[in-house]
């Protein structure tokens, strides 16, 4: 008989960590922004009927990437115990940071086990407060750990260069429209420096309003009421050219070649399209 193949656990974890990380690589990107009226989520996702932000409880939303069967079990579990907490104590007893802890042993276990292969998935869970410094947002990594973020942040493949333009572009007190723009332009940057064009019908879009009347402050923003957000912010970039070529005044045509020179590589980066990210096995990945 021979003797099995011996692997450290050391090496065992690390091989795991590798195959979660892959997989989340291959999902498309999620921004979480706060603004001043509460948190808003931006998605880049083709599909109307799977959904990658979703309504946990009153003022808790729920933000996932990676295999949609594996996030939507977790989704369901956390639908399921606020519910049962809401109801055995109060409804303000459910937290965001109750929700996070419940998702982190689950991924943990699940990470730790060998009985299994890893979640391939990566986790938001936020909930709007009150006032600004109370809203909450934690991230939840396929390892189970908890990471609590503060103004923005972003999970999916291109994560890491996505959360750098928002930490230098995010700032306090930003109105929903403004949050949008600068969600949209951090989802529409590829990792090779160009940009791409993301319409409505590309974008899952939803808030935490805090100024909501009723107790449940999750909406989903769609349609016309999308469009119009988003013309609204890329009007406000148009205007801004416009008032430079007026200052410039005698430098006329260098200002018309630079802006011909922006057009063409404006042209050449709206001709790329997103290539579709299934898992090896069919599952869809988002």
């Amino acid at each position: 008989m021979s003797t099995p193949f011996y692997v450290s656990p050391q090496q065992a974890m690390a091989d795991r960590a590798e195959y979660a990380r892959k997989g989340i690589a291959r999902g498309r990107s999620v921004v979480v922004l706060q603004y001043t009226d509460g948190v808003v989520f931006v998605a880049e996702n083709p599909s109307r009927a799977l959904h990658k932000v979703s309504e946990i409880y009153d003022r808790i939303a729920f933000a996932a990437v990676g295999k949609y069967n594996e996030f939507e079990n977790l989704r369901i579990g956390g639908v399921r115990y606020a519910d049962l907490r809401g109801y055995t104590y109060d409804r303000e007893d459910v937290t965001a940071r109750g929700l996070a802890n419940v998702y982190a042993q689950t991924l943990g276990t699940i990470f730790s086990s060998a009985a299994e292969k890893p979640y391939e998935v990566e986790l938001i869970v936020a909930e709007v407060g009150s006032a600004p410094e109370d809203d909450q947002i934690y991230r939840l990594p396929h390892d189970g750990s908890i990471v609590d973020e503060h103004g923005s942040v972003a999970v999916g493949g291109n994560a890491d260069q996505i959360s750098s333009y928002l930490d230098q572009r995010h700032r306090d007190g930003m109105t929903l429209s403004e949050a949008l723009k600068l969600a949209v332009e951090s989802l529409s940057r590829d990792t090779n420096g160009g940009e791409r064009t993301l319409t409505a019908e590309q974008l899952e879009v939803a808030t935490l309003d805090r100024t909501r009347p009723q107790q449940r402050k999750f909406k989903r923003i769609l349609g016309r009421q999308l469009s119009r957000l988003l013309e609204e912010s890329g009007g406000a970039a148009a205007e801004e050219p416009a008032a430079d070529a007026d200052a410039a005044g005698g430098e006329s045509g260098a200002a018309e070649q630079e802006s011909g020179t922006k057009g063409a590589k404006g042209k050449g980066a709206k001709g790329q399209d997103a290539a579709d990210k299934d898992g090896p096995e069919g599952e869809p990945l988002l």
